[in-house]
């Protein structure tokens, strides 16, 4: 494939991947919504089991082409994301929001590390650093006080790492498989575990109020379906560690959304810690060795635009 089309088409992935990061750092608000009158696991089982329903009348067609692999792989990434889910909102019970959302941040952390594990080989240091810059940003933008480790700190860096071993899985099993159906498929599988855990510790039910299904519709539509499922295709146009780094976005479309809606101001250090967020995503784009880099930017989105 061509150089260009290959960063065009690996520009239009990065892209998919802010508009999923945009609609992760709104849940934020809609969990909360969310779970005034439902509980942990509950939420978890509504939220993928809608998302799975919508998602199956719109990909329906694709069932009958499923293989054993594809569903095994969607098996595998549900069973992921319901860990990852489920163990960081049972940490918030313990730890504060910021922290939680610093500490599920670090999956930005551990998928480059991760994969250097695996693979025996160092990652790039232009990537070491944009990881690090970010990081940065995000402990400024969501770190109020000391961090300290308690239960719900762990269970969060668990939920954290579980959520990198998603990512890196999902780049992998998607390169040559259907990429829609697993990321429907693992939808339903999340909301299955969900449904089990929560008929064995919880009382199922559905949301009492208008709030709370608009709340769960939200979750569902946007942040699950929409979301899981376009982060699934994303990725078989751009890499796991450009996935983390533009992960590193969320807290910031957090933070824009809490104060659009509920008027909430950052301080000075967290608006420093957005621009170096946005700073660390540029650096892993830019390679500062290569001054044409700007013109070949240029060329690349002048091609995406012409042929979206």
């Amino acid at each position: 494939m061509d150089n260009s089309i290959m960063r065009s088409t690996q520009l239009k992935g990065d892209l998919m991947m802010v508009m999923v990061t945009m609609f992760w750092g709104a849940s934020y608000l809609f969990m909360k919504m969310g779970l005034q009158s439902i509980q942990e696991y509950n939420l978890i089982a509504l939220r993928f089991g809608f998302a799975f329903l919508v998602a199956t009348l719109v990909f329906y067609r694709r069932f009958p082409k499923m293989d054993r692999k594809t569903i095994l792989h969607g098996f595998l990434l549900g069973s992921l994301l319901f860990l990852s889910t489920s163990v960081v909102v049972i940490g918030l019970k313990t730890t504060s929001v910021s922290n939680a959302g610093f500490l599920f941040s670090l999956a930005v952390i551990f998928v480059p590390l991760l994969i250097a594990l695996f693979s025996r080989k160092k990652p790039e240091k232009r990537l070491l650093i944009s990881v690090c810059i970010s990081m940065t940003g995000i402990g400024l933008l969501t770190l109020n006080e000391t961090l300290s480790i308690n239960t719900g700190d762990f269970l969060c860096i668990l939920g954290a790492l579980f959520y990198a071993l998603h990512i890196i899985i999902t780049g992998k099993v998607t390169q040559k498989a259907d990429a829609i159906s697993i990321g429907v498929l693992q939808l339903g599988f999340a909301g299955a575990w969900g449904l089990l855990f929560s008929s064995i510790f919880e009382k199922p039910q559905l949301p009492n109020d208008t709030e709370s299904w608009m709340a769960i519709l939200a979750l569902s539509i946007l942040c699950s379906a929409v979301g899981f499922i376009g982060q699934t295709v994303a990725q078989k146009y751009t890499s796991p560690t450009r996935t983390g780094l533009i992960f590193s976005l969320e807290p910031v479309f957090a933070a824009f959304f809490a104060f659009i809606f509920i008027g909430e101001i950052l301080t000075y250090k967290g608006y420093v810690g957005a621009v170096l967020v946005l700073l660390g995503v540029l650096a892993a784009e830019i390679n500062v060795k290569k001054p044409i880099w700007r013109r070949n930017f240029v060329k690349t989105i002048s091609r995406s635009r012409a042929s979206g």
